[in-house]
């Protein structure tokens, strides 16, 4: 089918933890391999590997158990394992490019700081018309101001949407404070979160649909609610993608290179959600093959925002004063433009 290339610009980045924005797959590895070698089973191999990523905890272990037979209870499984992700998850650290990108996504609420601006400015300009000229044309003035905010680029919203559990979240950030600090608390959602139904994490939409809505929830009044088509969603795992696709987001696929071996010849597939991950669940959820809704990308070096309708501002703007005192229109604020009057309130 002809791609689709019509997309409205994006407003909202949702992402995805382990393997995106951390590098921790190869960790993961090592301690499921630990383990096997103790039991004197073979190493994990990147075929179920694939199966595992971006699961819920629970649906992960019973599909590894089912395939490494192992001779101990789950309970003691998860002891052992995550006795090995206490030694080795703290020293994680974020994968190429993602510094960069969260701190270019996190600049864009200057477009706020400019809205807020040219309100200012307008109400000042209207109030002094009114004041010497009762007869001065303030509904133009406010139709002007409209159309200037209406030309001003729109700022990203971040969210988080993990399968890690809040102990392991911590586990694996709480050396990165700075990294997440442009997760805003309230738009985390974790593995564990109890909106999220029991049997409903990835492949499943769920977790990214809450994700939105966390953002809806907390949109300064005034903004139009995000749309799930105006949502890139950025993941790793097959899975993951899945579960973005029958969100009915966009999506950003960037794997691990061995991952990525493992579906050679099927990333249209892989793109499409149709490798089957959730089974025949809502099958009309899933995408088609090359339908311009997904897109692979081998690093997040150097992404490409304007092909998502994303405007980053440059560096410079972090040293204005408005951005250095964190000056912007928080939840809760409202941006109006009524008849009479243009307003941050």
């Amino acid at each position: 089918m002809a791609p689709r290339t019509d997309f409205p610009p994006v407003r909202a980045c949702l992402f995805d933890m382990d393997g995106l924005l951390l590098d921790t797959e190869d960790l993961y590895t090592l301690c499921v391999n630990l383990v096997l070698e103790k039991y004197g089973r073979p190493k994990l191999p990147w075929t179920i590997k694939a199966k595992l990523q971006g699961r819920p905890g629970p649906d992960a272990t019973r599909i590894f158990h089912a395939w490494a037979q192992l001779p101990i209870s789950l309970e003691q499984y998860a002891k052992e394992f995550y006795a090995l992700q206490a030694q080795h998850f703290p020293g994680t650290q974020p994968l190429p490019g993602i510094e960069k990108l969260l701190a270019d996504l996190a600049r864009t609420r200057y477009w706020d700081v400019k809205k807020e601006d040219v309100v200012k400015d307008n109400v000042e300009a209207i109030v002094d018309k009114e004041n010497k000229n009762p007869d001065a044309d303030v509904k133009g003035k406010v139709a002007a101001t409209a159309v200037a905010l209406d030309k001003l680029p729109s700022r990203v919203h971040i969210a988080l949407a993990t399968s890690s559990h809040e102990t392991n979240f911590r586990l694996k950030t709480s050396h990165l404070e700075e990294l997440f600090s442009v997760f805003e608390g309230h738009r985390r959602v974790l593995g564990d979160d109890k909106r999220i139904p029991l049997g409903r994490g990835k492949p499943l939409p769920d977790i990214y649909l809450l994700a939105l809505k966390t953002v809806n929830d907390s949109l300064p009044a005034g903004e139009a609610p995000i749309k799930p088509e105006e949502c890139l969603v950025f993941e790793d795992s097959v899975p993951g993608v899945e579960a973005g696709r029958r969100a009915g987001m966009r999506v950003v696929w960037c794997p691990h290179p061995m991952l990525k071996n493992v579906y050679l010849g099927r990333e249209a597939e892989v793109l499409a959600g149709l490798i089957g991950e959730a089974g025949d669940v809502d099958l009309h959820q899933l995408g088609e093959l090359d339908d311009g809704w997904a897109d692979y990308y081998p690093t997040l070096i150097d992404f490409p925002y304007a092909k998502y309708g994303i405007e980053v501002p440059s560096p410079e703007v972090d040293s204005e004063p408005a951005m250095q005192k964190g000056a912007q229109l928080g939840d809760g604020e409202v941006l109006q433009v009524v008849e009479g009057a243009a307003t941050a309130a």
